[in-house]
């Protein structure tokens, strides 16, 4: 079983950042952020960046923190409840541990360094209309022209690509059989001539882009990692982004017990406050009981990855982790609105901003659906 119990290093971690968010970054702030016009605040990245956020699993050599997948997993839970939006995830996770893993010297020199002080965001862009996390869902194609690749296709749902400086796009560049994906991994800087981005209008959680690639040419110098095997290359980096992924939704759920918790010990009704009521309790009960199940499914996944548990045990636990985060989220979120009552459509109070991101998270890297078949696959093939 795994050990949920903190070095002093991690206290240290949680509680620091536990101070920031509260005094950087309170609900006020959040819903500012969540009515502006791109839904990121220059600003915050600026604060989060000099004290080192976006470098926290960048290898020390690129300027990075070289932290466990763990202590990142302590910080996302406090992004979480503060419910803090930044492309953290997408830039100095995913990416950055791409372009560790699979990219060359130069790629690395070129962007790593700048992703970890945070002089440079990369959005992170797989899905497509079709949407899904598998390689099978990945249309956009890449043609091999001379010595250069042209991409034509469509990158739909994609977080933070309003304002990223560059993109890591998976295209097609062989149809897949039995011997891989057929998927090859790019990175191309905004401005690349062929590469259009616009927001998807009509989404009420978070803001997400569609990446249009009309004959967008990358010369072979944009390829990162093998030809043709890309999709080997990110799913176990998928696994991680997920697991961080549940530990930002755990510190939300968190934020939803507090919430709760303490509006029903203040709220006086029929002479009373409201957290005797047995329904009222239920609801909380139920709050917590979710939260419980997420903090032990997340941290055992995020201790696998740091321990070196086998890929076939690390996806299972991680695909467990995102059924149980993506349905307990949600549910408390509900839960949190049956206690709060008309309270908690006030948009003063900030509750909506919990639902938004729980719906938003809900599907992102694979909904429920997604990884119950998953799991299943892992079991039974």
């Amino acid at each position: 079983m795994v050990d949920l119990g903190l070095t002093d290093a991690q206290e240290m971690l949680r509680s620091n950042a536990r101070r920031f968010l509260q005094d950087k970054c309170g609900r006020g702030i959040v819903r500012e952020i969540d009515e502006s016009d791109n839904g990121f605040s220059a600003s915050l990245w600026k604060e989060i960046s000099d004290i080192g956020w976006p470098s926290i699993v960048i290898e020390e050599k690129y300027g990075g923190m070289g932290s466990s997948l763990t202590d990142a997993g302590l910080l996302f839970e406090e992004m979480g409840w503060a419910c803090m939006p930044s492309p953290l995830l997408s830039s100095s996770v995913l990416t950055a541990f791409v372009l560790q893993q699979s990219g060359n010297s130069e790629q690395k020199e070129q962007y790593l360094p700048l992703i970890a002080d945070g002089n440079r965001i990369v959005a992170f862009a797989f899905s497509e209309p079709r949407y899904g996390w598998g390689p099978e869902s990945v249309t956009t194609r890449a043609e091999k022209v001379g010595g250069d690749y042209v991409l034509s296709g469509t990158k739909l749902f994609v977080p933070d690509a309003g304002v990223a400086d560059s993109y890591l796009l998976v295209a097609r560049t062989r149809e897949a059989d039995a011997s891989g994906s057929g998927l090859t991994l790019f990175v191309a800087d905004k401005g690349t001539p062929g590469v259009q981005v616009r927001e998807v209008s009509g989404w009420t959680g978070d803001r997400l882009y569609e990446i249009t690639l009309e004959g967008a040419t990358l010369s072979e110098e944009a390829v990162v990692g093998d030809v043709h095997k890309g999709y080997e290359a990110v799913e176990p980096i998928l696994d991680k982004g997920t697991a961080l992924l549940c530990a930002y939704m755990l510190g939300g759920l968190q934020q939803m017990a507090d919430m709760s918790v303490a509006y029903s010990q203040n709220r006086i009704a029929f002479g009373v406050p409201i957290s005797t009521f047995q329904r009222v309790q239920d609801m909380i009960i139920t709050i917590v009981n979710d939260l419980e199940a997420v903090r032990w499914t997340t941290y055992e996944a995020l201790s696998m990855i740091d321990n070196g548990a086998g890929s076939r045990d690390v996806a299972e636990a991680v695909s467990v982790a995102k059924i149980v985060a993506s349905e307990g989220f949600t549910r408390g979120t509900e839960n949190a609105h049956y206690v709060h009552g008309g309270v908690s459509v006030d948009m003063k109070y900030g509750l909506y901003l919990y639902t938004k991101k729980s719906r938003t998270l809900f599907s992102y890297l694979g909904d429920p659906g997604y990884h119950k078949k998953r799991v299943a696959r892992l079991m039974f093939d």
